[in-house]
């Protein structure tokens, strides 16, 4: 779901994470037309276009919201929820690595205040799947073994 998109993230990279995510969203689309999925989960076609080619640097901008939507239909879960426990992974993980809002949007590339941070994970604002690889790069890079 997103967050668990790679078997072992030790070392993960946000270019490790966004290939992991671009790869799970287009195996969830793999047999779909991107027209008929997108009128069905309310997503722009391009959008889904996008997801199913699985280019890791096109699936950056793409909206962790529209990312669920389309997850949805394949793991049986309202997006709401998947949307809500990927940004509550985020959050446990910043407990565990001793990670605040402030020194999330000082590290990452991302041009994030932490205010900005705390929106996006809070689900106030949007999260593109690129921040959200830079986020979990961080956290996996803090997180004591």
């Amino acid at each position: 779901m997103l967050y668990d998109a790679l078997a072992d993230p030790t070392g993960a990279t946000p270019a490790d994470l966004l290939d992991a995510y671009a790869a799970e969203l287009a195996d969830a689309l793999a047999d779909d037309d991107p027209a008929t999925v997108a009128e069905t989960v309310g997503v722009d076609e391009a959008t889904v276009e996008t997801m199913a080619g699985g280019d890791p640097e096109a699936v950056a901008d793409v909206r962790l919201a529209d990312a669920a939507a389309v997850l949805e239909r394949v793991e049986g879960v309202p997006a709401h929820d998947i949307a809500h426990e990927v940004r509550d992974h985020l959050m446990m993980g910043m407990v565990t690595a001793i990670l605040d809002v402030d020194t999330i949007a000082a590290e990452i590339d991302a041009d994030l205040t932490g205010q900005e941070v705390q929106q996006a994970l809070e689900g106030r604002t949007r999260l593109t799947l690129g921040e959200l690889a830079d986020i979990q790069a961080l956290v996996i890079e803090r997180t004591p073994e």
